[in-house]
């Protein structure tokens, strides 16, 4: 299979070398066999890396983009963002994505290389909100996009430090909504806190499309005006640029009913045009049911295992334990004065421990080094344990 081309088209320079970056996006697109690149085969993809949209439309490949995709570049750029990998993957049809099977084999290649770009952070899908659905008993919703979005929840707990921005399914409103979403975050318990879902969908004059894009550019514009880290800003209460109505107008108490089942939606206020309202992911866990706080767990996590992997190549005794909670205290309390974190209910602004009492031979012998830490992100209710395994595969 081939790994897919992969075109830099413009450079950005690093807006935070020192730390895991928080504001680039990847958008997933599928391509159909009458617009496959001559020589492509199922499973294989197009990567272009994008600055501005003009890049897009002068890529040689454009036609193999879907609509959605490509609507979804111009939303990101109108909404802040500053740096994109589009994707397009070729498909046979939907089902290759529908069985978990099917989506496993077919998804394998793109897998990897969203894995070696370790600094992806946002995911969206524009396409497959256009995916069928089917209405069941009890008003009751299947989409056929659910197994992708639970496949790339499961990826997203991989990778630490990336979120997918999911869309409501094409024309789906009201209780049918409200039901889908509620059994989608029954079904995707452990993983569902590394996704948002956006309502309703939005028009730019003639023009009507899924939010996720756009949102991941609001994303990204959040981030950036609030710097050196701006990811403990929650993306709300802002205006959504590009956007001349939305697809339902949602009153404050419809607004504040889908909030609280977390379903973000967009409300008109006067003077202000089309602003977001709510910043909460699927999960039902209080402690991660905002976006902010499960977000900058993602980005301390990653960061403390990107900055001590050394520590896998050390001799494995008191004088390196000591030396990573040295380490790890320092890269701490650099999210401490970014704002990142708040003092816990221990009275501490965090907690750092390696050591004998979690480094038993047993661990030692396997060749990696556990370490734990308790703290409490911005937006949380509580504290958290990180329990991290320097090292292990897990």
């Amino acid at each position: 299979m081939k790994h897919g081309i992969i075109v830099q088209h413009g450079h950005n320079p690093e807006l935070r070398s020192d730390f895991v970056r928080s504001d680039i996006t990847a958008i997933i697109g599928f391509v159909p066999p009458a617009d496959w690149p001559e020589g492509y085969s199922k499973g294989d993809f197009i990567e272009v890396v994008l600055s501005r949209e003009a890049e897009l439309w002068a890529h040689p490949l454009v036609d193999s983009f879907d609509d959605a995709s490509k609507q979804g570049v111009r939303n990101y750029f109108v909404n802040g963002g500053i740096s994109l990998h589009i994707f397009a993957l070729c498909i046979e049809s939907i089902d290759d994505l529908c069985s978990t099977v099917d989506l496993e084999t077919t998804m394998t290649p793109l897998l990897e290389r969203l894995r070696e770009e370790e600094d992806i952070s946002i995911l969206t899908l524009p396409a497959a909100a256009y995916f069928p659905i089917s209405f069941m008993k009890g008003n009751q919703v299947i989409s056929d996009a659910e197994n992708l979005y639970s496949f790339l929840l499961l990826h997203c707990r991989e990778m630490n430090n990336r979120f997918l921005i999911i869309d409501p399914p094409m024309g789906l409103h009201g209780e049918y909504l409200q039901n889908w979403v509620k059994r989608f975050r029954t079904n995707n318990q452990n993983t569902s806190s590394y996704g948002a879902l956006y309502y309703p969908w939005l028009w730019e004059r003639d023009k009507v499309f899924p939010p996720s894009a756009a949102m991941a550019g609001v994303f990204v514009r959040v981030d950036l005006e609030h710097r050196p880290i701006g990811i403990h800003w929650p993306p709300a209460n802002v205006h959504i640029r590009g956007v001349t109505h939305l697809d339902i107008e949602l009153n404050w108490s419809e607004a504040s009913e889908l909030a609280e089942a977390h379903i973000n939606p967009f409300v008109i206020q006067p003077g202000q045009g089309i602003n977001v309202f709510g910043a909460r992911t699927l999960s039902f866990d209080p402690a991660f049911q905002f976006i902010n706080s499960r977000r900058i767990l993602n980005l301390v996590v990653e960061q403390i295992r990107r900055d001590n992997l050394w520590a896998v190549f050390e001799t494995h005794n008191p004088h390196l334990w000591n030396v990573l909670e040295r380490e790890i205290r320092y890269r701490l309390d650099k999210f401490w004065s970014a704002g990142l974190l708040t003092i816990g209910n221990t009275g501490k602004k965090y907690e750092v421990t390696c050591g004998s009492e979690n480094n038993p031979p047993a661990v030692r012998d396997a060749g990696y080094v556990n370490v734990e830490v308790l703290l409490q992100p911005v937006g949380a209710t509580e504290m958290i344990l990180i329990d991290l395994s320097i090292g292990s595969n897990t």
